[in-house]
């Protein structure tokens, strides 16, 4: 099934925002019992190809929400839905890779502001959909900030990193929003990420890359030890 489905999405039959067949009709189709199915259907939300919600509705159901975006992208997915990788190892990572990308933005932005300003319009209106107070749930808030952090590799023209971040994202969200519960505010801590967040532009658009390296290292590092999965040390 996983092959079928795969298949399909490479050969646009499939496309995000498409809805995927109930499980029993997927059953009939594939000729496979409802266990595979729904085995196969957790690899694929966990490889981040589609997200699945219960209920009725138009949102309801497994829904296509994404493609698959090379073979690096594809193999590190592959590795999360496997086995999943330490906090402290996405982590360390996040931290060399964000470095490098918001520093290729910041001298990018540096020898640009002569002539015409780096565009950060993908990043920016993110940034806006998570100013809309009682609006965003904390599991839509902390989608978009990674959404965000994978624009911002998408931005630098590095395609490497882009889709080491992009293989990443699935194993990055699922970690923010397991430290939710940990927090003491989330109205305060969502208060800071989204001030962090914008001094992150600001600092790239500035052309400070030296600044933007330390605004996007005291992020990232930060909620990860105010939500006492790791310690500011380590």
């Amino acid at each position: 099934m996983l092959q079928h489905i795969e298949a399909d999405l490479l050969a646009g039959r499939l496309v995000p925002g498409d809805h995927l067949p109930a499980e029993r009709a997927l059953s009939s189709e594939l000729g496979v019992g409802r266990s595979s199915v729904r085995e196969a259907l957790r690899v694929l939300e966990v490889l981040g190809l589609i997200r699945t919600q219960t209920g009725s509705g138009p949102q309801s159901g497994a829904i296509i929400v994404a493609r698959p975006s090379g073979g690096m992208s594809s193999l590190m997915r592959l590795q999360v839905a496997a086995q999943g990788f330490d906090v402290r190892d996405v982590v360390k990572t996040r931290l060399v890779l964000e470095a490098a990308v918001v520093t290729e933005l910041a001298e990018a932005s540096a020898t640009a502001l002569e002539s015409a300003p780096l565009d950060l319009g993908d990043a920016v209106r993110l940034l806006d959909a998570m100013d809309a107070d009682g609006q965003v749930s904390e599991a839509e808030f902390l989608t978009l900030d990674a959404a965000f952090h994978l624009a911002l590799a998408d931005l630098s023209g590095n395609t490497v990193i882009a889709s080491m971040m992009a293989g990443l994202r699935n194993s990055i969200e699922s970690y923010v929003l397991a430290g939710v519960p940990n927090l003491r505010s989330w109205a305060e801590t969502s208060g800071r990420l989204r001030h962090e967040h914008r001094a992150i532009v600001a600092a790239i658009e500035s052309g400070d890359a030296e600044s933007a390296r330390d605004v996007v290292n005291a992020h990232i590092t930060g909620y990860y030890a105010e939500t006492n999965f790791i310690s500011t040390s380590e």
